[in-house]
């Protein structure tokens, strides 16, 4: 025969067992004191019950005129039978000062010796006891009856103990069958609330939980993915070590409103939507953040759980391939061009005009030397420069003309370390990209860029701006064309408006300005103003961590 040894029980079910044997040991408990209280209170009842009544029996003048005719018993039985019967005693026996019973509820006993104490009595005083005479054991009271001084008999009244026990017995039964009703509706409500525990827990034990909640708290800190959840009131009820750090967030902030957390404001928007939020960009202070909601739903509103993942080197990298995509187009171009020219020079030597061909190569070679120059010349920063060069190769191919302005000055060494050249490429070129596609179509299409420092108040600040000959921007989206996903252009696959929102981004982080304003000539100029400071007084929370320019969604 096998027998199989059953599991943990449940969470529920330890508590239903528990809480069982709780309410039965104090039921029980009650149960007893109130057992041994009643027996007491029935105890101390009976012994005033019959010392009163022994004293009535006393001070009865018919009883001491009894006690001085020649036969006592006549006049005393049946008057003791009387007042035992009105008063609910089991004996009412009167006797003479030697202790001879008078009277006695078995009249076989009249005239035998009292059993009990009587010394007391004799000296004139009433006092009890339980004591076992002919009737059992009783609590019994004996008084004197006194003519004048003189002690000329006793009196003696008593309950049965048996009777006492009887009494208890009768309210003990009633106190079970009460006792046993709150045991069993005490059983019930801790059934119904047991079984509800039993549906959240899923019927776990406490092992079982255990062990998920430390699963559940290994993997909150294992991934680096941010993850919040939010309650029905948008307060932080979790956050993992990821959404801190993707959010910027420190010190406790479980129990706070989302709106209290300092975020920007679309980010909080999203958080705060009521309808759920799939793949969304948003940018921080540092970072270009993924966001998904999911509305935790079980009747009514309970939460919400965001998921937070960190696309800033992913956006980095895209931005760098959209420009090497580019540069890869001008090289392609200026390779079908210079093709074409060397076919010409070619051309030129066979048909023996060596010096038309050495003239046409040198102009080419000339024109190309002076792009270089003028923009080294201005611009000696190599990342810059670079960047300019390649920005105006791929402004020629898509017919805009890109100018770098006369007053363009910037030595290379002058920026400093707070100032990488990372940040300045996502800026700038940004905002030469955004100018191309705005200036694009339009008459005698340009790009005017202009890079300089100036003296500003106790700091040098870095000047940078961009303007183009296209439509402009409307003032009354002033504001709004730097937010992430405001464009006036259809949306691509990688969606619009997100260069301009990562130039304030990178403006912000270095304390900078970011201003847009009509051109001169039409057209729209952003100029980005940035303080130039040394390593000692830079802010230690700068990072240089953003995408870079280059195509990624860069317009308004």
């Amino acid at each position: 025969m096998r027998f199989t040894v059953p599991g943990p029980r449940s969470l529920a079910g330890q508590l239903f067992a528990m809480q069982a044997v709780l309410i039965a040991v104090v039921v029980a408990g009650y149960a007893l004191f109130t057992y041994v209280s009643d027996r007491s209170q029935a105890e101390e009842a009976a012994t005033r019950q019959a010392r009163a009544v022994a004293r009535s029996v006393a001070d009865s003048p018919s009883v001491l005129a009894a006690t001085r005719t020649p036969d006592p018993t006549a006049e005393l039985q049946p008057y003791a039978l009387k007042v035992m019967r009105d008063t609910e005693v089991d004996f009412i026996t009167i006797m003479d000062p030697r202790g001879i019973r008078w009277t006695h509820p078995d009249p076989r006993q009249i005239g035998q010796t009292f059993q009990g104490h009587t010394e007391r009595a004799l000296r004139g005083e009433t006092f009890t006891e339980t004591y076992t005479g002919t009737l059992g054991p009783s609590v019994r009271a004996v008084t004197p009856i006194q003519d004048g001084s003189r002690v000329v008999g006793l009196v003696s009244a008593g309950i049965r103990v048996e009777q006492i026990t009887q009494r208890v017995q009768g309210q003990l039964t009633a106190l079970l069958g009460v006792a046993a009703g709150a045991l069993a509706l005490g059983a019930i409500g801790t059934y119904v609330v047991n079984a509800r525990l039993r549906r959240h827990t899923h019927g776990m034990n406490a092992t079982e939980l255990s062990r998920m909640h430390d699963y559940h708290q290994a993997a909150l800190h294992a991934v680096r993915e941010g993850l919040l959840m939010l309650d029905g009131q948008y307060r932080v009820a979790l956050i993992n070590d990821g959404g801190r750090e993707l959010l910027g967030v420190a010190g406790d902030v479980v129990g706070r409103s989302v709106a209290e957390l300092g975020l920007p404001a679309p980010l909080t928007g999203a958080l705060l939507a009521s309808e759920p939020r799939v793949d969304e960009v948003h940018l921080t202070a540092s970072r270009v953040l993924v966001i998904n909601t999911s509305p935790v739903s079980g009747g009514e509103r309970r939460g919400t759980v965001v998921t937070l993942r960190d696309v800033t080197e992913l956006q980095s990298l895209m931005g760098e391939l959209d420009s090497e995509r580019g540069f890869t187009q001008a090289l392609r171009s200026q390779a079908h061009e210079a093709a074409n020219r060397l076919h010409t020079v070619v051309s030129l030597i066979e048909l023996g005009r060596a010096e038309e061909a050495v003239d046409f190569a040198t102009a080419e070679l000339e024109l190309a030397q002076a792009l270089t120059d003028q923009v080294v010349a201005a611009v000696s920063e190599p990342v810059l420069a670079a960047l300019l060069l390649g920005k105006t190769a791929q402004a020629n191919e898509r017919g805009v003309e890109l100018m770098v302005s006369q007053d363009s000055s910037l030595d290379d060494g002058l920026l400093p370390e707070t100032l990488p050249a990372r940040d300045l490429v996502t800026i700038l070129g940004n905002l030469i990209d955004n100018a191309v596609d705005a200036a694009q179509g339009s008459a005698r299409a340009r790009v005017t860029v202009a890079a300089y420092t100036r003296d500003c108040g106790d700091a040098p600040e870095l000047v940078l701006r961009v303007s183009d000959t296209g439509p402009g921007v409307d003032p009354e989206h002033a504001e709004a064309v730097f937010q992430r996903g405001f464009s006036t252009k259809p949306a691509g696959p990688g969606g619009r408006g997100l260069g301009l929102a990562l130039v304030r981004q990178a403006a912000q982080r270095h304390e900078g300005t970011l201003t847009v304003a009509e051109a001169d000539g039409g057209g729209a100029e952003f100029e980005v103003r940035l303080p130039l400071r040394e390593s000692g007084a830079a802010d230690a929370g700068v990072t240089s961590g953003v995408p870079v320019a280059g195509g990624t969604g860069g317009d308004a």
